[in-house]
């Protein structure tokens, strides 16, 4: 297989696997900050109904979907770059100056 056939299939992999999930968390997080502001929601996080449990939950939801999103992006750059094929020999001695 190409070596960009195999970075395009890495990448779509791990934007299913990473990416929409950590969308789903972008979204419940947010969703649960928000709420923990609201006077009077019914909150319910694993069994608490403190809005700072709802408040903490959101943002560790929201700092976890941020990495999810992050990693097909950098598969995605580094599977995907073009490389530099010249090699480069450094052991050639160097030219006289004038």
């Amino acid at each position: 297989m190409d070596k960009k056939t195999v970075g395009i299939i890495a990448t779509v992999a791990t934007a299913l696997m990473c990416g929409c999930p950590g969308l789903f968390g972008m979204c419940w997080g947010s969703i649960a900050a928000i709420v923990s502001f609201v006077p009077g929601a019914e909150i319910d996080i694993a069994g608490s109904n403190d809005p700072e449990t709802a408040l903490m939950s959101g943002i560790g939801a929201l700092c976890l979907g941020v990495i999810f999103l992050a990693i097909p992006i950098v598969v995605g750059v580094f599977t995907l770059r073009k490389r530099n094929e010249e090699i480069i020999d450094y052991n050639d001695p160097i030219p006289p100056t004038s």
